[in-house]
Parts: structure tokens; C-alpha cells; sequence
């Protein structure tokens, strides 16, 4: 079975984030405002059009795209993610869930800090309601470097969630404990880790287990796999271009479909400023895999994280 361009974003089923329903299949913005990375050891960005990343965004939602990841540091010498998600997208639909992250900032320069602190989670939650022009944030990551406990900073989120000004927490780059550090304090709705073929095996118990606690796994990289911020390999898995090549689509797509059916809890985030690559990383969600092919990319998946 074949996917197309027109796919909707739904194909893939839906999750509950809290009270809040998305379509598994949505969008990252970190690559709207630029043509690299946000992050300063890819390389120095390259500003992306402006008419060009609000198109992707405005053609997102048209296809069915509810759930967009962000943050404030998404950004590059001209612009942000959060100004390019406000300028294309406000006033801003009711059912549209715009997740973001806080914990690291970067400087103007791209030089960047790893660790807020308490108080400067809430300076950063109120940038981000700034740049996007809301009252409140849908849905808050607390992005962790390290191994170290995240109590006080969770806490100090968990107390602008009471407050009214988050209306969901999540998690993003955790380990299995910090989760458990977390859930007592409040509820998690997401873990948001690097997660795809051939990346991490050894989380595919942690992602079960979020799935039995109901809460969303949100892989990022799910397409660059160990490439990460530099991109994805122009050489694949054997595996996966054989599956693409068996399916008429690309590996990338294949990528995709493989973490989606890793559990009805998992969502994809892809992240693209292009408009092509968009519709192909949303028809990724209507492929479905045989159990052979499941298998052989498994193999995959074990074989090319070592």
C-alpha cells in the first residue's frame, strides 16, 4: 500500500494529551525558522523564508496537523519558530495543541545555558506565552541535560500549572527514573526522548512502559536517526529502503510509519520548513507494515545502534 501527498493527518489515529485530543501525526517546528539547526554544534543556520515556513504551518493545519512541538529557543538570526507559529496561525483554533519546552536557553549568539533554574522557568514560561501570543501554554516540556533530579524544577512548573498558565506538563531527553520523580508531583501527559530505528533499542521498554502509564512517547530524530541535528544519511538501512522501495515511499516515511507502530501511544513530531517533505511526513501515517517487514526493521533497529 502506497501513501500520497494528500494523506490527512488523522490516518494515523488519535492520542489523548490530558483533556486534550491530537492527531498522532504532527509537526516540529525547529527547522521552520532556519534551513539547519537550532543547536550551535550542527553549524551555523541558514535563515529560511518567512512566506515559505508560514506555508508549511497554514498547509499543516489543512491537512489535519493538531499538535505542533516548539520552543523559544527555535530560532535563528531573523526569526523564531514561536513568531513564524503566531504569524501564520493566530488568532490560533481551539482544538490546535501547541506544545513547547523550557529548561535550556541560548543566547543571541547561539551559545546556550543547559539549566534553568526555578525562577527562570517561569521568566521562560512567560517568553513563550509572549512570542506565541497565548494566556496560557497547552502543553509544557521540561527539557533535561544529565542524570540529576528534576523535583524543584518540575515543582516550580507544576505551581504555574496550579497558576493557570500551563495546562500540561510533559517531559523531553529523560530517563526512566525521572519520570518516576516526576509523577507524584504532577501529572505527565508526554516523554519526549530521541527514539527511531536504529536509536536507543534499549528505550523500547521505557516506551511500553509509558504506554501502559497512558502517557504519550514523542520520539525526536525519528528520521535523522543517529545523524540527529546534521540530518538524515543519504545511505539507509538496507532494511528500510527495501520496506520503502516494497511500498513506493521513502525511507524517511518508512521511519516514521516504524515508530508509529511501536503503540497507539506513540505521536510523531517531524520536523521540516519544507512543503513536499510536510505531505510526505504526514502520508507516513496512513502506511502500514506487515509483520515481516515489522521484524526485518526491528533487526534494524538493534543492528544499527551499534
Amino acid at each position: 500500500m502506497s501513501t500520497t501527498s494528500s494523506t490527512h493527518a488523522s490516518a494515523a489515529g488519535t492520542w489523548r494529551l490530558g483533556d486534550l485530543t491530537v492527531n498522532r501525526v504532527g509537526l516540529g517546528a525547529m527547522r521552520l525558522p532556519q534551513t539547519g539547526s537550532a543547536f550551535a554544534h550542527a553549524g551555523p543556520p541558514t535563515d529560511r523564508d518567512r512566506d515559505q515556513a508560514v506555508a508549511v504551518l497554514r498547509r499543516a493545519v489543512e491537512l489535519g496537523v493538531n499538535h505542533i512541538d516548539t520552543a523559544s529557543f527555535y530560532f535563528s538570526p531573523l526569526r523564531s519558530a514561536n513568531e513564524l507559529i503566531g504569524r501564520a496561525l493566530a488568532p490560533y483554533r481551539d482544538d490546535l495543541v501547541v506544545a513547547t519546552k523550557v529548561g535550556p536557553s541560548r543566547n543571541p549568539d547561539g551559545s546556550w545555558r543547559a539549566h534553568a533554574t526555578p525562577g527562570e522557568l517561569r521568566a521562560q514560561v512567560e517568553e513563550n506565552l509572549r512570542q506565541l501570543g497565548r494566556d496560557h501554554l497547552d502543553l509544557v516540556n521540561l527539557r533535561i541535560v544529565g542524570t540529576d533530579s528534576i523535583a524543584e524544577r518540575f515543582a516550580a512548573l507544576a505551581e504555574l500549572r496550579q497558576a493557570g498558565l500551563i495546562r500540561h506538563l510533559g517531559l523531553s531527553n529523560i530517563r526512566p527514573h525521572h519520570l518516576a520523580e516526576a509523577t507524584p508531583i504532577a501529572p505527565v501527559v508526554c516523554v519526549q526522548n530521541q527514539y527511531g530505528v536504529g536509536v536507543r533499542p534499549e528505550d523500547d521498554e521505557f516506551v511500553r512502559t509509558c504506554g501502559e502509564q497512558g502517557v504519550a512517547f514523542v520520539p525526536f530524530y525519528a528520521i535523522a536517526a543517529q545523524g540527529t541535528t546534521h540530518g538524515a544519511s543519504t545511505h539507509d538501512a538496507p532494511e528500510v529502503e527495501a520496506v520503502a522501495e516494497a511500498h513506493g515511499v521513502s525511507p524517511a516515511q518508512v521511519r516514521i510509519a516504524w515508530t508509529l507502530h511501536q503503540g497507539p501511544h506513540v505521536l510523531a513530531i517531524p520536523g521540516t520548513g519544507d512543503p513536499a517533505h510536510l505531505e510526505q511526513n504526514i502520508a507516513a501515517g496512513a502506511l502500514r507494515l506487515s509483520d515481516d517487514e515489522l521484524a526485518a526493521l526491528d533487526a534494524a533497529h538493534w543492528r544499527e545502534a551499534e
